[in-house]
C-alpha cells in the first residue's frame, strides 16, 4: 500500500517523541515534518495559508478560526499546556503591582489574541476583578487569524521597541513574558505566588490551561477520513509512550472527555473577552466525524 504523506507542523515534546522518532507507525500515512524549531512562529501558515495537512495550533487561535469558518478541524489532542500565572511580570524598581492594581494600566503583549495573553486576561477578569477593556494592550504582532480585528484599546508598539525595554523604562506597567525572556532581577511576577495561584485555579476549575492542540485540514478529513483516524491514533499512542506527567497533573490529555472542562473554560474566556461573537459548546468546535473516532 502506498502511504499518503502529510505535510506536518508538530513540535518536539515528550508526548510527540515516539511519533517523530518513527516508533509509532502506520501503513496508511507518513509525516513530512516541517523544519520549524518553534511551532508558534508558523501558526499564521497553519491558519492563514492552510499550508499543513496536520498542524499544531494555539487553542485560542483555533477557537477564533472556528468563528470565521476557517477550513481546519480540531483533534482532541493537547501537545502543550501550562499554567500561565508566572508569565505576567512587572518592574519591581517602580513599585509593587498586584493583579487587582491593573485596571487602567498599560500591559505589553506579543499579540492581543495569542493564547498566553488570552488566558491571563481571562484569569484577571474572573479572579481579580480586572476589566480588560480598561487596560491599554500594547502589541508587537498581528493576530494569527487575519480576519480578527483588535479592539480599540489595543495599540501597536513602535518597531524599535521590545517588551522588556518598555517595561524597564516605565512605558508599560506590566508585560506578558515568554519562556525565552531574558532574565532580569527587576522582573517580578504580578501574582505574588504564581505556583499557589495556579494550584488554586486548577482546584476551582478542575481544568488545565491548554496552549497548543492539533488540527487537520478539512479537505483531508473530507477526502481521506482514514488518514485523520490514523493521525489521531498515532498521536494517542505517542502520548501513551511518554513518561507519566510530573506533579500528577496530565498536561497533555487526549480525547473529548479528557479535555471537556479544559475546552469549556477556554471557550468561556474567549467569549467573555469578545474574541468570538457567540459562545460555542465544546461539541461545536469539533467536526462530528472526529468526535465519532472516539
Amino acid at each position: 500500500m502506498t502511504q499518503r504523506r502529510l505535510k506536518t507542523l508538530l513540535g518536539d515534546y515528550p508526548g510527540t517523541l515516539a511519533l517523530k522518532k518513527g516508533d509509532v507507525r502506520s501503513d496508511h500515512i507518513a509525516f513530512d515534518f516541517a523544519d520549524v524549531k518553534v511551532p508558534s512562529s508558523a501558526f499564521k501558515r497553519v491558519v492563514r495559508d492552510i499550508e499543513f495537512d496536520v498542524g499544531e495550533l494555539a487553542v485560542f487561535t483555533y477557537i477564533i478560526a472556528r468563528a470565521f469558518n476557517k477550513p481546519l478541524e480540531l483533534l482532541p489532542v493537547v501537545v502543550v499546556a501550562r499554567f500561565q500565572h508566572s508569565f505576567l511580570l512587572y518592574n519591581a524598581g517602580r513599585g509593587v503591582i498586584r493583579p487587582e492594581d491593573l485596571n487602567g494600566k498599560r500591559i505589553g503583549i506579543r499579540s492581543y489574541s495569542v493564547t498566553t495573553s488570552a488566558w491571563l486576561r481571562g484569569i484577571l477578569q474572573a479572579d481579580a476583578g480586572v476589566d480588560p477593556k480598561s487596560i491599554t494592550w500594547v502589541t508587537f504582532e498581528d493576530p494569527h487569524v487575519a480576519e480578527f480585528k483588535d479592539p480599540p484599546n489595543v495599540e501597536r508598539a513602535a518597531a524599535d521597541k521590545d517588551l522588556t525595554t518598555m517595561l524597564l523604562a516605565g512605558e508599560i506597567d506590566a508585560m506578558v513574558g515568554t519562556d525565552r525572556l531574558e532574565k532580569d532581577d527587576r522582573l517580578k511576577t504580578v501574582f505574588p505566588d504564581p505556583a499557589a495561584a495556579a494550584q488554586d485555579w486548577h482546584k476551582r476549575y478542575g481544568a488545565i490551561q491548554i496552549n497548543h492542540m492539533v488540527t487537520v485540514k478539512r479537505s483531508l478529513l473530507d477526502s481521506d477520513p482514514q488518514a485523520v483516524r490514523e493521525v489521531y491514533r498515532m498521536l494517542r499512542e505517542s502520548k501513551n509512550a511518554a513518561p507519566p506527567a510530573a506533579g500528577g497533573i496530565d498536561l497533555t490529555p487526549v480525547g473529548l472527555e479528557a479535555n471537556r472542562k479544559n475546552l469549556d473554560v477556554a471557550i468561556e474566556y474567549t467569549y467573555r473577552q469578545g474574541l468570538i461573537p457567540k459562545r460555542f459548546t465544546v461539541e461545536e468546535i469539533f467536526d462530528p466525524r472526529i468526535l465519532g473516532m472516539g
